[in-house]
């Protein structure tokens, strides 16, 4: 505690004697002043103890007096010392009641007393406050680091706030809330989540304080100081610690030990990550090699359970800004969204600054954090990389809302985009033996992803749909009216409806009763219709590849041509 007028008085070597305002000797003072202006105020900073012997002042005149400690109290000054026994023997009566009118304590000061006294007394006990708070300091950060070692984050931050008497929330890069201490701090934690974010926009390191909610059936607002965690141009995490009041130098001591520790737990270093990235990689290679048992023992306790529970396999890839342009045509995955709620998704694609799938490892690993799954992320040459996380859990889930949140912005982007495009394959669940057929599966979600202009597409999807949406390719369809050309152009000329009657004839597997009937021609009409068919093309109907392709070319010329909604 820093010295207080209280304490002054105590000092039994001081002798100092309370003439007025003892209800507020327990006034911190910052400093000691003495000044015989007849007007102080312009060269004070508030919660000084001003020493005059009144040499210039009429200390007897009560107006005067009125108005000088009315400009005292005006100014913050904690107290005023009046030596007796220089210019006055006892202090005028104007002055006593002038400091009692305003609640101002007033102390007497013997003659035998020097200022310089006082302002050692003072000096000393200030020292002594300074030294208590750097030995609270040190014993706080020994405190924390023995818990941040031995309980990690949750016991760093019972520690932290029971040394700044109020409550600490460490959050992820996301902004979500991963721990509290006390547990009841986990509502008052959630309600600043986007203060927390909004932090998260700034450089590296930042701070910031806001004021959170009360808890219920009290009164006044807690004061919260929000840092953030991480060396990088974008913060790890965010640390919350709420507090009734203002830290004290004791408290800040410990919630700079508190941040230094958080960002050695929460920004790993350099040597390790790339350690478990090489790990990582080796994993993956085994399982694709159809070698499991090898990649448990490679991956030891590093994936928990992961190799062994049923996993989805994701490729996530930078795409060209042509995927982009062809989701704004219309090829999002979302359904419609209103304009709330793609300024929103909006705002999630700006905070990924253009690096989306930067983005989306971030999402995987905060969720991996906040539910406790192991997730296996390895780099897959420079512009995609392959998720493994387990199936029907927190990873793939949030992975899969923010691929959704990526596809309602850019469906709701007026333009195209010269920016990459994030662009996901997903796997159909699998286990450790199968990791070659996940990792197959995933690549041909990811390449159906990329034709239909989709942000992610699951392979259940392409397991279960249709092959004609596999047809919406610009080299399909060049390939289809090259094919076709000919037909067309015979058509053109007014000399037959070849291509219609092909179409028809198809459909009906080569019956040429059914066929003639749908087209209202007689079967031998039709008949010389196929055998022009073979002539202008040059190929052979009775071939089964060529009417597969054939069928596959009139499809892909109708789905182009067909109306929008279709």
């Amino acid at each position: 505690m820093p010295p207080t007028l209280a304490s002054l008085v105590h000092h039994s070597a001081l002798k100092l004697t309370v003439r007025a305002g003892k209800e507020r000797l327990d006034t911190p003072v910052r400093w000691v002043h003495a000044s015989e202006l007849t007007d102080p105020v312009p060269y004070m900073e508030g919660g000084e103890l001003l020493l005059i012997t009144a040499l210039k002042l009429d200390a007897e005149d009560a107006d005067a007096m009125r108005r000088y400690v009315k400009r005292l109290v005006g100014a913050g000054v904690a107290g005023l010392g009046f030596a007796v026994g220089v210019h006055y023997d006892k202090i005028p009566e104007a002055l006593a009641d002038a400091a009692a009118e305003e609640g101002l304590p007033l102390l007497e000061v013997p003659r035998r007393t020097p200022f310089l006294a006082i302002s050692k007394a003072v000096s000393a006990a200030i020292a002594a406050d300074q030294y208590r708070a750097v030995t609270a300091g040190f014993a706080a950060q020994r405190e924390l680091t023995r818990q941040a070692l031995s309980d990690g984050p949750e016991g760093l931050l019972s520690a932290l706030a029971s040394q700044v008497d109020g409550w600490a929330a460490l959050y992820d890069a996301s902004g979500a809330v991963v721990a509290t201490a006390p547990e009841w701090a986990g509502r008052r934690a959630a309600r600043i989540t986007e203060d927390v974010e909004r932090l998260r926009d700034r450089p590296a390191p930042a701070s910031s304080v806001v004021g959170g909610e009360p808890a219920d059936g009290t009164d006044g607002e807690d004061r919260v100081e929000l840092h953030s965690l991480g060396t990088g141009r974008r913060s790890r995490g965010a640390l919350a610690v709420g507090t009734a009041s203002a830290l004290g130098t004791a408290e800040r001591y410990a919630v700079h030990s508190a941040i230094a520790l958080l960002t050695l737990v929460t920004e790993r270093s350099r040597s390790l990550y790339a350690a478990e990235q090489r790990i990582g990689a080796a994993v993956l290679r085994m399982l694709l090699a159809g070698q499991p048992d090898h990649a448990r023992g490679v991956a030891g306790d590093l994936y928990g359970g992961l190799l062994d529970a049923p996993y989805r396999m994701m490729l996530a890839e930078a795409a060209s800004a042509s995927a982009g342009r062809a989701r704004a045509r219309g090829g999002a995955d979302a359904d419609e969204v209103d304009a709330a709620g793609v300024e929103a998704a909006s705002a999630v694609l700006a905070e990924a600054g253009g690096d989306l799938v930067g983005g989306f490892v971030e999402v995987a690993e905060a969720a991996a954090a906040r539910s406790g799954e192991a997730v296996l992320v390895v780099p897959d040459g420079e512009r995609r990389l392959v998720v493994l996380a387990a199936d029907g859990g927190a990873v793939v889930a949030a992975c899969t809302r923010y691929a959704h949140t990526v596809g309602i912005a850019r469906s709701g982007s007026e333009q195209g985009t010269d920016e990459d495009e994030l662009v996901v394959g997903v796997s159909a669940p699998a286990g450790p033996v199968a990791a070659g057929a996940a990792y197959k599966q995933a690549e041909q979600a990811l390449s159906v992803a990329r034709r239909r202009g989709r942000v992610l597409v699951e392979h259940e999807e392409v397991a279960t749909g249709s092959v004609v949406p596999l047809l919406a390719d610009d080299a399909v369809r060049a390939f289809a009216d090259g094919l076709l050309r000919a037909l067309h152009e015979h058509d053109a000329t007014g000399r037959g409806d070849l291509v219609a009657s092909l179409r028809a004839w198809l459909s009906r597997h080569g019956q040429w009763d059914a066929a003639a009937a749908d087209l209202g021609v007689h079967r031998h009409t039709l008949r010389y219709r196929m055998r022009r068919v073979e002539e202008i093309l040059g190929r052979s109907l009775d071939d089964p590849d060529v009417r597969m392709e054939l069928w596959l070319a009139l499809k892909a010329t109708a789905s182009a041509t067909a109306p929008a909604g279709e």
